[in-house]
């Protein structure tokens, strides 16, 4: 911190160009927020991206990414075509060393519109938080990093002495195949900040995650002669308890570096679909399931697991027509940076700089995009961002304080983390 101390005034300076430049930074949120970027529509935000880092002086690219992306694990089943969706890229400093990469996702998860206090894609201002479907999660990331780059420009430009990289991704809700294409083709950095929400806290591993799909086989018919058909619907019941005893059997499992979670290995039914018609009986009924599991399982070995768990119903009809089971999405592993790791005491020192404590540090009962960076590319990476409510939910949104909060921490990192690797 005494480094930090050295250049108060500096760093008032660094602040207040923070302060000044919030405003544009919101309208740029609040422009991020009404692009509706589910996936498969992610190209209206990446245009948006694309025109904010071009406007603070990045180098901008657009990256695509391959169908042979989603082969196999650690990569997802694909979502939707690739062609016409990709990554944005923006570079200062292309090729000098050290480098620095911030890393964020475009794509949002639908919304139950009719839900929601308001329209989730017409972002709300109120009480110091901005309403909107991804504002949390993670649009407000954007907003927060790219303030602190939009200060440093114009008070310090000299401290960005090496390369400074910021991509936006695809698909990380679902698959993380827009991550892993970029790293694929060498969109790397010495380090990497993942701007997830995170209330400015340190999040530094995350459980396996794997989605799979369920499929029940039915005799369908006529509604009057239903009790001379089998409805799928009714053996979902039976899906939902040895789903829960599969859950049960995983969370007996101890992990020290989760001891602090409750329940790390959630198993969530998200989707339960059958049928066309009131007076039919469907011939299939479908679950979409997210599975949490293990940091040493692999994402097949999660699979065989799952699919062996929902094999075990006690349902008679399932028992002679036993469900399919399939993978439809993440095939994600688990994944932790050390506690110690020098990446992790640095942002931790930048934090404590700017707001006078040490910022808590923990992992998640979910996955980030940063698990690519630490099991596939070797580069240590994190996730610092600004504070959020109802993420995935109702009513999302992001606390505008934190955003300014969050931008402080990331103008004193940056210039630290360049000038230290500089020297190493």
């Amino acid at each position: 911190m005494n480094a930090y101390r050295a250049d108060e005034p500096l760093w008032a300076a660094v602040d207040a160009a923070i302060t000044d430049g919030a405003e544009t930074a919101f309208s740029f949120l609040e422009r991020l927020v009404a692009a509706p970027s589910v996936v498969g529509h992610e190209q209206e935000a990446q245009d948006i991206v694309a025109a904010e880092l071009a406007r603070l002086g990045f180098e901008v690219s657009r990256l695509d990414v391959p169908e042979q992306t989603a082969a196999a694990a650690p990569g997802g089943v694909a979502q939707a075509p690739y062609a016409g969706r990709g990554n944005v890229l923006g570079r200062i400093n292309p090729g000098r060393s050290p480098s620095l990469l911030l890393n964020g996702h475009v794509d949002v998860v639908p919304a139950e519109a009719e839900l929601w206090t308001s329209d989730p894609y017409t972002p709300v201002r109120a009480d110091g938080w901005l309403t909107g479907r991804g504002a949390g999660d993670m649009k407000g990331g954007f907003a927060m990093g790219l303030l602190a780059v939009a200060a440093l420009r114009e008070v310090r430009p000299a401290a960005l002495a090496g390369e400074l990289s910021f991509l936006s991704v695809i698909e990380e809700e679902c698959t993380g195949n827009g991550t892993l294409a970029a790293g694929n083709a060498g969109v790397l950095g010495d380090a990497v900040v993942v701007l997830e929400p995170t209330d400015l806290s340190l999040l530094l591993g995350g459980v396996g995650v794997l989605w799979i799909e369920i499929e029940i086989a039915g005799v369908p018919a006529h509604a009057e002669s239903a009790d001379r058909a089998v409805n799928p619907v009714h053996s979902v019941p039976a899906i939902l308890r040895a789903l829960a005893e599969f859950e049960n059997e995983i969370n007996a499992i101890g992990d020290p570096v989760f001891g602090q979670v409750a329940r790390p290995y959630n198993v969530n039914v998200g989707t339960v679909t059958a049928g066309d018609w009131a007076s039919s009986v469907p011939g299939r009924a479908r679950l979409r399931v997210r599975v949490g599991f293990p940091r040493h399982w692999t994402p097949d070995e999660a699979f065989d697991r799952a699919r062996a768990a929902v094999l075990k119903t006690d349902d008679p009809w399932l028992a002679e027509h036993p469900p399919t089971v399939q993978p439809v999405g993440f095939r994600a592993e688990g994944y932790l940076l050390d506690d110690d790791h020098p990446l992790a005491s640095a942002m931790a020192r930048a934090h404590e700089a700017a707001h006078g404590t040490a910022p808590p540090r923990g992992v998640l009962g979910a996955t980030t995009d940063a698990r690519f960076y630490l099991n596939q590319f070797a580069r240590p990476a994190l996730c610092y961002g600004p504070a959020s409510r109802h993420i995935h939910a109702i009513d999302e949104g992001v606390e505008l304080a934190s955003i300014v909060a969050g931008a402080r921490t990331l103008a004193r990192f940056i210039p630290a983390f360049f000038a230290t690797e500089a020297q190493s």
